[in-house]
């Protein structure tokens, strides 16, 4: 007879695992159980979302969840660390836990093995905080720049608050109080507890993709600083200061200050303020239109008067009660403007008909013609020379002889030299 069959040597390390050779589940649950079994006992902080004690047994079973996001560890721990507690655990309360990670290979399940619980102190959650409003102050989260105008009139109004709670009753109702027509889109959620980051995350988000909502109110009553802390969650106020929408904070009383009041872009003191906040007043408003109607009537109504006051004083100026005045005045400026021209052109002819009548006086005292008149006369020859020598005369010639009254013909008669010569 043949041995037993030899089975095949397995890969020590999940590097060399292949298809032709690989681990089977068991083997890999161990190796995992063996790697977390590495670990050393630590602290852990959480949310308790769930807590689960049979009767009779030593062991609770309770779940840590990360008031962040949604991760989540299932935790065992004795009935006698959970009874240490001074006050007893309640589901939401943050916690820290002294705990070994183990794996359990059967179920191929991760959980924690709780050796201690402890409560997180008021005192240390305010810290911290304290220290997240530094570091989102120092981003510029809480600018005033970065914060977006309320609309004057929403066209709907966002509201996320609790389920049937007195916040979504005081938003609504003062709010249509003011406005009667207002219109809303409500998203109920949880608003304390595990669950209330992520729900308001959710509502937040879907209210912003819808086009007709101008503005969202995040609402709560009052509570204690645990029951608040879901509005101070670094994860939803980075979601609302993100946000295209106008964000209205109306968390609590006036008191309470989340830092949710610091990134919204509109902090109300209490849901109330909210309502009255969102939308304007239907009575201030018409009565401010009836009071802007008033003063554009007295305005226009001082205009007209101003105006009419004016009309009346040019009317009774001269020149428009007796148009024609003008007219005759001008008439008379004028003529004599005519009358006096025409004395200057007169004065200026009968000057210079006195200068023409002395020239011609001078040109007829200078003229030749005064000279015929005394008895002389000017000979001249055919071409019209005049003779100014006896010897540029010739016998027989025909000269030209004028006087102070006409002219005549003459012909030389040869004479003997140095006798004048005779007219014929």
């Amino acid at each position: 007879m043949t041995g037993p069959e030899q089975r095949p040597t397995l890969p020590e390390r999940a590097g060399d695992t292949t298809a032709e050779s690989p681990w089977p589940v068991r083997l890999l649950s161990m190796k995992i159980a063996e790697y977390v079994e590495k670990m050393s006992v630590l602290w852990v902080e959480g949310q308790v979302v769930q807590l689960t004690r049979r009767p009779g047994s030593r062991t609770a079973y309770l779940t840590l969840r990360d008031p962040d996001v949604d991760m989540s560890l299932s935790v065992a721990i004795s009935t006698n660390a959970l009874d240490a507690m001074p006050v007893p655990v309640a589901q939401g309360a943050r916690v820290v836990l002294q705990a070994k990670p183990v794996f359990w290979t059967q179920r191929g399940s991760l959980m924690l093995d709780a050796r201690q619980i402890r409560p997180v102190g008021v005192g240390e959650l305010l810290a911290r905080v304290e220290h997240l409003k530094r570091t989102l102050a120092s981003e510029g989260l809480f600018d005033p720049d970065r914060k977006k105008p309320l609309p004057f009139l929403p066209r709907t109004v966002g509201l996320v608050c609790g389920r049937a709670s007195a916040a979504e009753k005081d938003v609504v109702e003062n709010a249509r109080r003011r406005w009667p027509t207002v219109r809303f889109e409500v998203r109920e959620v949880a608003v304390q507890g595990p669950q209330a980051v992520q729900e308001v995350m959710a509502a937040l988000a879907e209210l912003d993709a819808v086009a007709g909502v101008d503005v969202i109110v995040i609402a709560r009553g009052g509570g204690s600083v645990e029951d608040l802390l879901p509005f101070s969650n670094e994860a939803l106020l980075r979601a609302v200061a993100a946000a295209r929408t106008p964000v209205v904070s109306a968390i609590g009383h006036d008191v309470d200050t989340p830092l949710l009041d610091h990134v919204a872009d509109w902090r109300a003191s209490t849901p109330t303020d909210a309502g009255k906040r969102v939308v304007p007043d239907a009575q201030e408003e018409r009565h401010g239109i009836r009071q802007s109607r008033e003063r554009a009537r007295r305005a226009l109504a001082g205009h007209v008067a101003s105006e009419r006051r004016h009309l009346v004083a040019l009317r009774s100026r001269p020149v428009v009660a007796n148009p024609a005045a003008m007219i005759d005045a001008r008439r008379a400026e004028l003529d004599a403007l005519t009358a006096r021209s025409q004395r200057r052109v007169l004065a200026s002819v009968h000057r210079a008909t006195d200068h023409i009548g002395h020239l011609r006086a001078q040109v007829r005292t200078l003229s030749p013609l005064s000279t015929l008149e005394r008895g002389y006369a000017v000979v001249q020859h055919r071409d019209g020379r005049v003779v100014m020598d006896q010897d540029d005369v010739a016998p027989d010639e025909l000269l030209r002889v004028r006087v102070a009254r006409g002219d005549f013909a003459t012909r030389v008669v040869g004479l003997p030299a140095g006798q004048p010569a005779e007219a014929g």
